[in-house]
């Protein structure tokens, strides 16, 4: 038995904080966080290299600039080392059209940073033996055990065509948490299998109802021969919904969210003081078709989910003490390292692409990226090997670094600038450790 299969077998304007709700927050949502118990942290090796404060100010410099110059709204940066923040920091403003400023109980749509919550999810599950990565996906949604994959090809006349073949094997659960099980978008690339998933998203659906359109649907690939960013991680919320009898969001709130201390991390905001804490992009980056402040049916546990910087905290705060905070293990030992691992890397059968969004470097676990070596740019980008990372549409972005006992999270809505706001903010943090 392999060491992969024996892991199978086990995820301009600045506000500055006062300095009592800079504590508040960042224990957790003005509660008192508990002492966090030594016995529930799984320890690695960690470097002495410390952030200098002094030089976290380049960050003041670059978000201002990136302000005033009007390319972004605002945004919250939170970095952390050694359980204690050393850099927090609002700037902007939360809504350009009222003038309201940048807060740090602004709440914003994280989009695929989303599916790191939904992945976890299925990991407790796993954790709980009441899932398996090895079941067929069948099992569960049954209509999948009629998925075909679409292979295109041309006629005589150099047209495409679109034929059907059936998948070498059934879709497992892994597939799905990997984005290896071929379930596509259609903005990823163009072809005849992402025009059939066009307008997959319209109209009003529950998370059982949104299963069975995919599942008509052609898989842009053969399972596990491909990293394919896509609705797989939907699938997985509806595959949460039938093994644990409750909607997606019931499940996270009572076994995740609630115990976690992440009470504003949510599918939809249906009260009046929450949605006016609403962040938004600029005027003309306002692009997404559906928002958490229109109620519907459908809990994306792809990209649907919003959160504050104090609630997202606590899940990287947790992520980096192993799966267990305050007393409270969430994952065992064993399945988090499972989780935060690379499963498609050499050997794995599972090919690359122009649309890999994990990144040169990294490869991919149970949903996060994986730093596994330095990547082949000179000089290479920075982190450390081990890190976990993942990020949204809208330029939420966090990462963890067990290595440095550390951990940033960006929070903005900012869709256009993302890519190079998330870029340079990773470099000025790294440039500031004093090895």
């Amino acid at each position: 038995m392999t060491a992969q299969r024996k892991a199978r077998k086990i995820g301009n304007a600045r506000v500055t904080i006062p300095a009592v709700m800079f504590a508040l927050i960042w224990h957790g949502h003005l509660i008192s966080a508990a002492p966090v118990s030594a016995q529930n942290l799984v320890k690695t090796p960690r470097s002495n290299a410390a952030l200098s404060r002094e030089k976290l100010k380049k960050i003041d410099a670059f978000f201002n600039s990136e302000i005033s110059a009007g390319k972004i709204p605002g945004a919250i940066v939170l970095i952390e080392q050694h359980d204690q923040p050393v850099y927090f920091k609002t700037f902007g403003l939360r809504d350009t059209d009222t003038g309201a400023p940048m807060t740090p109980d602004t709440i914003f749509p994280i989009h695929s940073m989303t599916k790191t919550i939904t992945s976890f999810a299925v990991m407790m599950l796993i954790d709980q033996g009441r899932l398996r990565l090895d079941d067929p996906l069948a099992k569960y949604i049954p209509s999948f055990a009629e998925v075909r994959v679409g292979v295109e090809t041309r006629d005589e006349n150099g047209t495409p065509i679109l034929t059907m073949v059936p998948p070498r094997r059934p879709l497992e659960i892994e597939d799905l948490l990997l984005h290896a099980s071929g379930i596509t978008y259609e903005s990823n690339s163009n072809g005849l299998v992402k025009k059939a998933y066009a307008g997959i998203t319209v109209g009003d659906f529950d998370n059982a109802e949104f299963v069975e359109r995919i599942a008509r649907l052609p898989l842009a690939e053969q399972p596990r021969t491909l990293w394919e960013y896509g609705h797989s991680t939907d699938v997985l919320g509806r595959v949460v919904e039938i093994v644990s009898g409750q909607s997606l969001y019931e499940f996270e709130k009572a076994q995740l969210l609630d115990p976690l201390g992440m009470p504003t991390t949510k599918f939809f905001l249906t009260e009046p003081a929450e949605r006016s804490r609403l962040a938004k992009p600029l005027p003309t980056e306002r692009y997404s078709t559906r928002s958490s402040l229109d109620v519907t049916r459908w809990e994306s546990g792809g990209a649907g989910m919003v959160s504050t910087i104090g609630d997202f905290s606590r899940f990287a705060r947790m992520l980096l003490h192993g799966g267990a905070l305050d007393g409270h293990r969430f994952l065992k030992p064993e399945t988090f390292k499972a989780m935060t691992s690379d499963h498609i890397g050499p050997g794995s059968g599972v090919a690359r692409n122009y649309f890999y969004y994990p990144g040169d470097g990294f490869g991919f676990g149970y949903g996060f990226g994986i730093r596994t070596d330095p990547g082949k740019a000179i000089p290479p980008p920075p982190g450390s090997i081990g890190e976990i990372k993942w990020d949204g549409a809208s330029g939420t972005y966090f990462v963890v670094d067990p290595e440095r006992d550390m951990f940033f999270v960006l929070l903005e809505d900012a869709p256009v600038q993302r890519g190079n706001v998330q870029r340079i903010l990773k470099q000025i943090i790294y440039d500031c450790f004093e090895d």
